[in-house]
């Protein structure tokens, strides 16, 4: 097996179940919590769908961390590993406070926007006043991920996960039973304590980070905080785009009606796992891009190709098994016939657009690695551009009509990513000078 290939995906597996477990942990949550009624799930769901927009937030300590501490170890340079580790614990201890008590504050205001009224109003309330101050716990789990995988350890992170999500399986019955979504809440925010208490215990024993406790600082703090704001924040906005992108992309399939809204949404929900397996591939690639470019070699050509090819073919795959499963996987959430149809049709199309997607995806990758976030930040507000006012003008045919844009628009970001991934391996040794200088 290629040397390059091999390396993504042994950093790339354990990510993937990590991602796996989020997702499978959040499911049967909502299946627990939909025994105290409709409205329950509905504020668990605003609570959720707010977790996510947080998580771009986190993307600039935990991503940037990630990448900076990796660089740092391909140098060799244990200055720079603590000056990276300082820098994502001092972005956090800046932001985490701001998000906190402004999220607190502003819950009830943040609960009213998004339902309007009725009866899971409070109950969103409720659960926020909890789960908003869980943020900082949240976040610094992002960040002791962020810094285990930038030391080149992805399996941590993974078995926190698998603690975390596994915790709140057994606590969620007992919590919910007892206090409702407030019990929801803080089952979530409980099991992510513990499974950070074991995380920071993992730093300690890191050697990489032990080796690096010792150092002087390659930086001052406000210097490697600014550096890790410098990179993390296009990763940030470019997932915020993406975020942006897909909840404008359900308004326009909103104008086809409730059955094709409920088949997009559990779509959507099936391909997670398919498209777990991009991003973590995208990880895995920006990790290995980042240490070889902090050890002066630029390998992002190599490392692109190969990245494209695991992701490409775990695609094809993917794509095939929900073409031939679609309508079982559509039956087993219980939607009505009309809406296992259009989500079978929905399924059976879709394959084009993964295929392309996982391609972008995992050339992300090198681009974070090597410092090239801002550049691809562009090619992502682009390939958004391009895909709302088409998928508008399409979705007179119906949901295929919204895969056919998917897939088109997917498609100019490719095209837009390997161009940039040309120009860039071009100017192959002043990149790798200026990265190692910054």
């Amino acid at each position: 097996m290629n040397a390059h290939r091999k390396q993504v995906v042994s950093l790339a597996q354990p990510v993937y179940f990590s991602l796996l477990a989020s997702v499978a942990a959040g499911i049967i949550n909502t299946v627990w919590v939909s025994r105290l009624g409709g409205p329950a799930v509905a504020a668990v769901a605003v609570a959720t769908n707010t977790e996510n927009v947080l998580l771009g937030v986190a993307l600039v300590f935990g991503s940037g961390t990630t990448v900076l501490v990796a660089q740092a170890r391909g140098a060799g340079d244990a200055g720079a590993v603590r000056a990276a580790v300082r820098g994502g614990w001092a972005v956090w201890a800046l932001l985490t406070p701001a998000v906190v008590v402004g999220g607190f504050l502003l819950r009830e205001p943040l609960a009213r926007l998004v339902l309007d009224g009725g009866a899971a109003q409070p109950l969103a309330v409720d659960y926020l006043a909890i789960a908003l101050p869980g943020t900082a716990v949240f976040f610094a789990q992002q960040l002791v991920d962020g810094i285990l995988k930038g030391a080149g350890d992805t399996r941590t992170p993974m078995r926190l996960a698998l603690l975390a999500n596994g915790l709140i399986l057994v606590c969620d019955p007992f919590l919910i039973q007892a206090h409702g979504v407030q019990g929801a809440a803080a089952s979530t925010v409980l099991c992510r304590s513990l499974a950070l208490g074991v995380g920071l215990v993992a730093l300690r024993r890191n050697r990489l980070l032990r080796a690096a406790a010792g150092a002087r600082p390659a930086r001052s703090l406000a210097g490697a905080a600014w550096r890790t704001l410098r990179t993390g924040l296009p990763m940030s906005a470019d997932f915020t785009v993406r975020q942006a992108g897909a909840l404008v992309l359900v308004a326009i399939v909103a104008r086809l009606g409730v059955t094709a809204v409920a088949a997009y949404a559990i779509a959507y929900k099936v391909m997670y796992v398919a498209t777990m397996g991009f991003y973590a591939v995208r990880q895995a690639a920006a990790i290995h891009t980042a240490h070889l470019f902090g050890a002066g070699r630029d390998a992002r050509g190599a490392i692109g190709r190969q990245a494209v090819l695991v992701a490409g073919v775990f695609a094809l795959a993917a794509a095939v098994l929900l073409g031939v499963t679609a309508p079982w996987l559509m039956a087993a959430f219980g939607a009505g016939p009309d809406v296992v149809h259009a989500g079978v049709l929905f399924l059976r199309c879709v394959g084009p657009y993964l295929l392309l997607m996982a391609c972008f995806i995992a050339l992300g990758g090198v681009f974070e690695g090597s410092g090239g976030a801002p550049v691809l930040l562009r090619v992502t507000v682009l390939g958004t551009a391009v895909q709302l006012p088409l998928a508008y003008g399409l979705s007179g045919l119906g949901l295929p009509g919204v895969c056919l844009a998917l897939a088109v628009a997917m498609g100019v970001q490719c095209a837009g990513a390997l161009l940039l991934l040309r120009r860039a391996r071009r100017q192959e040794g002043s990149d790798v000078s200026l990265a190692r200088v910054a």
